[in-house]
């Protein structure tokens, strides 16, 4: 009897050996399914009408971790690929974190000049856990490491979609932390049957691999390489614009790979997404890592039973082709572009071409207006004033002849005189201003050539001439950059306060791949501004020089939409767009979040609600999104304190639009506004509703 007993342990003990130990405790059902054999994890989940997606993960550490990934069309299931690992490298840089510069929201950062580690993180399958939240499934694995970093492997899945998710989540104690990721799925045995991209041209190239093949970098548009097989093809990319941190140039950097031993690090053959850890030789800032924040270094892969190029096609989809949908009743814009068109092209004695390659490309991107920032460099804002007013004349007359029935280039300038920092000037019309005054010189005179001319020599002068032709200005790239302090320094200045000063403008610095937001730099100053008791909003900048066709200029790009039905006439002037923006009749975009509609008890955006004195109010407002959502927050303030009540969307699923109502307890508050993210941190945020 001993010897039984003795030999049923020794058999448990062994079934425990071979059986990976899976936590299954916080696995809700939600059309996904999952079986245990051994060491063999087996996920299906629902990836669109009457499509299934299989993923079978091994856990023997001696094996690829994707045993076999799989999709179903009626049933049937078609392999698409197998003996898949994922790798990820990791760049470990410092930061600088002067206060002078922005500490933590800095852009005047060259991590690369400074030493930095460039490891490949190591993957241990010791347990793994599974759960569900709303239509997403996701697969933990410990632990991923690497220096001083350490976490786990996330896959996740997402209902009603071939797509999914793989990231190492990772975090380090270590302060002053700036780090880049390269990332893939590779293999020692298999190859890939093609693997294809679409060109800059938009031409899509292909190669049949070797195991061989040394590794290459791709430049390719929609940040996207694919893999090919018999059974069909795996597309793996980024997140569109997270995984782009802030440069002064939209270079395509060749942001994709394939082949064998990449960087010498990644044993076997894989295609995946890479960062240049040198950018465009400017300010390199990399992404913030900050003590105990949880890093999510992450790749998409969208799955098919078709070849690359109709892979392609539904990968574009979620950024649409890479550009702004229109939408009834609105216009896109975008703002703050120093491609200095005047000083490089019209007045350089170079030809001047009928349609300059920047305003096709801005055209393609389904942007209706565009306001530049010329003469940030090569201009001569202070004059002489021969040489300032014939390049504001060119100005005028390139962005008018320029300009059309669906398009409109319009002249704007980065001034970084009288007021502090750098901020934009947006005049409704052509004004000619130089931005400096000789002793005796008026305020305004009349040019026998150019009409009237303003010579500006302080911030009252300023003021008074954004008052008098019905101007805006706002802070660029507030609280970083060379506005580092600003606006908080002068927002007790008349200016400030003044109704031509309409607020900031909101990008992604710095970069974070802990938060599911971008830019909560200047979300929190928006929050702020609306605190201190004024009423500014927040318009979207690209803050980029060079413009061509072979940039990677989508993930470097946000946009404005306007309520505007119709587009003025550059002959007639802009006065309408400048309208919209000071009364807060808009909402900003990254492109895969749309807010076509939004209200607060029925009152919209830049409009004054009055709350009855229990405070209840009701947020309505129509979502369209490309990516599963992840959540909307309604932001409110009180004057003092900012509140936060998040609705969680995991329950979303890709490609919908839905009209939304939350209550919501708006009690003592003065203002509230709302945005949404989705899975892949792209988003869109409204301008604020004030209350009463």
């Amino acid at each position: 009897m001993k010897n039984f007993i003795f030999l049923l342990l020794l058999l448990f003990a062994n079934f425990l050996k071979a059986q990976t130990p899976v936590d299954l405790s916080s696995f809700k059902k939600n059309g996904s399914t999952v079986s245990i054999n051994k060491k063999l994890i087996t996920l299906s989940w629902p990836a669109g009408k009457s499509v299934s997606g299989k993923i079978i993960l091994d856990m023997d550490q001696k094996k690829p971790l994707f045993n076999s990934i799989l999709l179903s069309k009626n049933g049937t299931f078609k392999e698409i690929a197998k003996n898949l690992d994922p790798a990820f490298v990791l760049r470990v840089g410092k930061r600088t974190l002067s206060p002078s510069s922005g500490g933590w929201d800095v852009f005047f950062d060259k991590v690369p000049t400074r030493p930095y580690t460039t490891n490949l993180m190591a993957f241990d399958k010791r347990k793994a856990s599974i759960q569900t939240s709303g239509s997403q499934t996701i697969i933990k694995i410990s632990q991923v490491k690497s220096n001083t970093f350490n976490g786990d492997l996330e896959i996740t899945l997402y209902n009603g979609s071939p797509l999914f998710n793989v990231a190492a989540v990772v975090s380090t104690k270590v302060d002053s932390t700036a780090i880049l990721y390269d990332a893939g799925l590779t293999s020692k045995t298999d190859v890939w049957g093609n693997i294809a991209w679409s060109d800059v041209k938009k031409q899509m190239q292909s190669v049949k691999p070797a195991l061989t093949d040394q590794s290459k970098n791709l430049e390719v548009k929609y940040r996207t390489v694919i893999g090919e097989n018999n059974g069909g093809s795996l597309a793996l990319f980024p997140a569109p614009h997270q995984y782009f941190y802030p440069l002064d140039e939209a270079f395509n950097l060749k942001f994709t790979w394939y082949g064998s031993n990449y960087l010498n690090l990644i044993p076997g053959f894989g295609i995946g997404i890479r960062q240049d850890p040198l950018g465009d030789r400017r300010y390199v800032p990399w992404f913030n890592a900050r003590p105990n924040t949880k890093q999510r270094l992450n790749f998409f892969c969208l799955i098919s039973t078709d070849q690359a190029q109709a892979t392609l096609s539904e990968v574009k989809k979620f950024t649409h082709n890479d550009s702004y949908v229109s939408l009834a009743g609105y216009k896109t814009m975008a703002s703050h572009f120093h491609n200095e068109f005047i000083s490089d092209v019209a007045l350089s004695g170079k030809p001047i071409p009928e349609k300059p390659e920047f305003v096709e490309v801005l055209k393609n991107t389904g942007l209706n207006i565009v306001k530049l920032a010329e003469f940030h460099g090569p201009g001569h804002p202070k004059g002489p004033d021969s040489t300032r007013l014939k390049e504001l004349n060119s100005l005028f007359e390139q962005t008018k002849r320029l300009s059309d029935a669906s398009f409109l280039l319009l002249p704007g300038e980065e001034a970084n005189n009288f007021y502090g920092g750098h901020w934009l000037a947006f005049f409704p019309k052509p004004v000619y201003w130089v931005m400096s005054k000789k002793e005796n010189t008026p305020f305004e005179i009349t040019d026998a050539k150019y009409g009237k001319v303003y010579h500006v020599g302080d911030k009252d002068e300023m003021l008074k001439l954004l008052e008098q032709e019905k101007g805006l200005a706002w802070v660029a790239h507030a609280r970083t950059k060379a506005s580092t302090g600003y606006p908080d320094k002068y927002k007790e200045e008349a200016f400030f306060k003044s109704d031509t000063y309409m607020g900031a403008a909101w990008k992604a610095i710095p970069a974070d791949l802990s938060l599911p937001t971008l830019s909560k730099r200047v979300l929190d100053l928006m929050d702020d501004m609306a605190n201190w008791g004024l009423k500014k909003h927040v318009i979207s900048e690209a803050d980029i020089f060079t413009i061509t066709e072979q940039n990677e200029m989508y993930a470097h790009l946000n946009v404005n939409y306007l309520q505007m039905d119709k587009l003025p006439r550059y002959e007639d002037g802009w006065q309408p767009i400048l309208d919209v923006i000071k009364n807060g009749k808009f909402f900003v975009s990254t492109g895969e979040v749309l807010i076509p509609t939004f209200n607060i008890n029925g009152k919209g955006a830049g409009e004054t609600l009055k709350l009855d004195q229990l405070g209840k109010a009701t947020v309505n407002m129509q979502l369209n999104w490309t990516f599963p959502l992840n959540f909307v927050e309604i932001i409110s303030g009180d004057g003092h304190k900012v509140y936060r009540d998040r609705i969680n969307l995991k329950d979303t699923q890709a490609f919908g639009k839905q009209t939304f109502k939350w209550s919501v307890n708006l009690k003592g508050r003065k203002w509230a506004r709302v945005e949404a993210w989705d899975i892949a941190t792209n988003g869109a945020f409204t301008q604020m509703v004030w209350l009463e």
